[in-house]
């Protein structure tokens, strides 16, 4: 029996929040990465984009149990920049995905607090301003049937919200549907009464799907 595996959040598009503090600036960019090279790789290009500012402040968080995790304070006090990033992210759950938090000081010193405020609130303005979604661990089916039994197929998953992909029809009709983990066993139940048997399901994957 496969392990049950949680859901967890990802940034289906990254976005750009901003906060003000004290005159200093905090800028948050937020993108999805796959890899820590595509982390790194984003890092870079936001110093380079904002190569006059004083501090490029960044976390990333990769894989679904976030088995990797890296941060960076750049010049701030330690553990005032880039552990409460990393917070944030842990904390909304949100997996696969790197933000930098660029400031421009302002002329005035926040303190410690004020620092840890500061860029925890930024780092969830750029979440809200992404495009965040939560995936589900399920399988990969595809369904077989004659032309009698599509019809029933597309009205059981209909009443499941499942989606299922454009159907292909040769002498008999394919379609293709991904469907929630906990799901599967009710599914092939109800698809195997509804066509007395005569469709043939077959699991292609496990996988997590938005």
């Amino acid at each position: 029996m496969e392990n049950k595996k949680e859901p967890y959040k990802v940034v289906l598009q990254g976005g750009i929040g901003e906060i003000e503090e004290k005159k200093s600036r905090f800028i948050a960019n937020v993108a999805p990465v796959e890899t820590e090279e595509e982390a790194l790789s984003f890092i870079e290009a936001m110093r380079k984009k904002y190569w006059d500012a004083r501090h490029n402040c960044y976390a990333y968080v990769i894989g679904e149990k976030a088995q990797l995790m890296r941060f960076s304070d750049d010049g701030e006090p330690s553990g005032t920049a880039g552990k409460p990033i990393l917070e944030v992210l842990l904390g909304a759950e949100v997996r696969n995905v790197v933000v930098v938090v660029t400031r421009y000081f302002g002329g005035t010193l926040l303190g410690t607090g004020g620092l840890v405020r500061a860029y925890t609130q930024a780092t969830q303005a750029g979440l809200n301003e992404s495009d965040v979604r939560t995936t589900r661990y399920g399988v990969y089916i595809k369904i077989t049937t004659d032309y009698n039994g599509i019809g029933k197929i597309q009205y059981i998953m209909g009443l499941r919200n499942i989606a299922i992909e454009e159907p292909e029809y040769t002498d008999v009709v394919t379609i293709k549907a991904k469907i929630p983990y906990e799901e599967e066993g009710a599914v092939r139940k109800e698809i195997t009464e509804a066509t007395a048997g005569k469709a043939q399901i077959e699991k292609l994957d496990s996988l997590y799907y938005i």
